[in-house]
């Protein structure tokens, strides 16, 4: 389950509009009603008979319930895999598993949707300058997350390493043992 599912019908649709299989796939469960519920919000869809989707009514009981909190919505949108243990599916398995497989294979090629406004060179120039615009970005996040660690590992310690925290715990356990000992030493000699 992804954060497709979190989009209007409309975005949806032009998508599933590509996907012969994905319309497939929902038109077997055509007349199904899907709740995405996010908490504060909630939306019902209704599957057509071609697979595709539209809004349902208000009132109408759903198949299928998905529910996802607004808080995990970034993390839903990085890791798309992982995406299933940030949401509760309830009812309709086979529907639900539908829903699953076609929210995690449909994607967006933008460059052949912008190849037919201004053209396949332009649209693959703009898709191409636009990935390497977010390469660079995350390169620099990456890198000023680096240069922050270092700083309060290094220059200013306010955080430690893991093996030094390990090795303090296990110096004092060994203290711990050896004033356990020295006290039992210590009682024989009392006695």
């Amino acid at each position: 389950m992804t954060s497709l599912f979190l989009l209007p019908p409309a975005p949806l649709n032009h998508l599933l509009a590509q996907e012969a299989w994905a319309r497939a796939k929902l038109a077997a469960h055509a007349g199904k009603i899907a709740r995405l519920d996010a908490g504060v919000l909630a939306v019902n869809w209704q599957v057509t008979a071609e697979g595709l989707l539209k809004t349902a009514e208000s009132g109408a009981a759903p198949h299928v319930v998905i529910r996802v909190r607004l808080a995990d919505l970034p993390l839903i949108m990085q890791n798309r895999e992982r995406a299933v243990s940030y949401v509760r599916i309830e009812g309709d398995a086979d529907f639900a598993n539908a829903i699953s497989q076609v929210s995690q294979s449909l994607k967006w090629e933008a460059e052949e949707d912008l190849g037919r406004l201004i053209g396949d060179i332009a649209a693959r120039r703009l898709v191409s300058s636009a990935r390497s615009a977010l390469a660079g970005a995350r390169t620099r996040r990456l890198a000023l997350e680096e240069n922050i660690a270092e700083y309060f590992l290094e220059e200013n310690p306010m955080l430690l390493r893991p093996e030094p925290v390990a090795g303090f715990g296990r110096e004092v356990g060994k203290l711990r043992d050896d004033i356990a000992r020295l006290e039992k030493r210590l009682r024989k000699l009392d006695r």
